[in-house]
């Protein structure tokens, strides 16, 4: 498969699998459209084309042609330096890497990967928080976010990667949609009443499973194996954490419990302060989750030999749908 025709269907897969209607979608794309069509010759230049199609800042081809031929892949979590002179050295050994995917954002996809926080917007008023609440919570705290990423070296592992001659890629929101859609589904179907069976599902999935076994296991961090849930809100897909104000407001919509990828001492206080229940499924275990859905549709569409490294491991579903 192409390299472009790869990222295309990453950012297909990743659009199924969105909070947000096909139609907001298409409302957004349309948007981006307009955008170019109303800036002058030379703002036109330094439009990035890629929104016309995709709705996710922080998926993009990061090095390499749109035209190479990809029958390998190397994915893992963080995507650095140090891992592409590793991909370069085992190169130098023989091994046939035609592409490094990682899943978090480098270079221009995570100069503005806060812009996918917009989705969170969808998950709040899901949850019954007000459209004018979400909103406004939720720019602030991407404000704080790009401020904080604006000061980073975004250029450094690809710079590495073209001097190496190295196709990059990464794929961030498009896996935790995909992760988000999984567990939700899994929790309507389960139904668990306690944070104890909550966490009997979670070891139930083969990428928690070996999380415990290396020492980083789902945690409840407040609340106990017996406080009881009903109102779950998971905390996975949107670019990074939301606003630390908004759980007053699902706690008066009925959440009693959080399911999170990881929380910041901050947010934890702020889930305190509101009574809600907190559970830490593992970071890393569950971007494996999302990354692995993913490598099961690519697959499904051609196959792949898959290279593990930088804490992915490859669990594949026997179906994927």
């Amino acid at each position: 498969m192409k390299l472009k025709n790869l990222y295309q269907e990453i950012v297909k897969k990743g659009i199924e699998s969105d909070v947000r209607t096909k139609k907001e979608i298409e409302l957004i794309l349309e948007k981006n459209k307009q955008e170019l069509e109303k800036r002058n010759e030379n703002e036109k230049k330094y439009f990035d084309h890629d929104l016309l199609f995709n709705p996710f800042a922080d998926t993009r081809i990061l090095t390499g042609s749109p035209e190479a031929n990809i029958k390998s892949i190397i994915v893992g979590v963080d995507v650095d330096g140090a891992e592409l002179l590793l991909v370069d050295r085992l190169r130098e050994k023989g091994k046939q890497l035609d592409l490094v995917a990682a899943h978090h954002p480098q270079g221009y996809a995570y100069a503005h990967f806060y812009e996918v926080m917009d989705l969170q917007i969808n998950i709040f008023t899901k949850e019954g928080v007000s459209l004018s609440t979400a909103e406004n919570l939720l720019q602030e705290r991407k404000g704080e976010v790009a401020r904080r990423v604006g000061a980073a070296n975004h250029l450094r592992s690809v710079d590495i990667a073209r001097l190496l001659d190295i196709n990059f890629l990464c794929m961030h929101t498009p896996c935790d949609n995909l992760a988000y859609k999984y567990l939700k589904a899994m929790l309507a179907k389960a139904k668990p009443a306690s944070l104890g069976s909550i966490i009997d599902l979670l070891y139930t999935i083969p990428e928690y499973q070996d999380a415990a076994r290396n020492n980083n296991s789902p945690k409840i961090i407040i609340g106990a194996k017996n406080s009881r849930c009903s109102n779950i809100h998971l905390e996975f897909t949107g670019g990074t954490e939301g606003p630390k104000d908004i759980y007053d407001k699902l706690a008066s919509r009925g959440i009693d419990t959080i399911i999170a990828m990881h929380q910041s001492e901050e947010h934890f206080k702020k889930c305190k302060e509101s009574n809600i229940n907190v559970i830490i499924a593992s970071h890393i275990a569950s971007d494996n989750l999302g990354i692995n859905i993913m490598c099961d549709y690519l697959e499904s569409k051609e196959k792949f030999k898959i290279y593990e490294f930088s804490g992915f491991r490859r669990f594949p579903r026997p179906k994927h749908k």
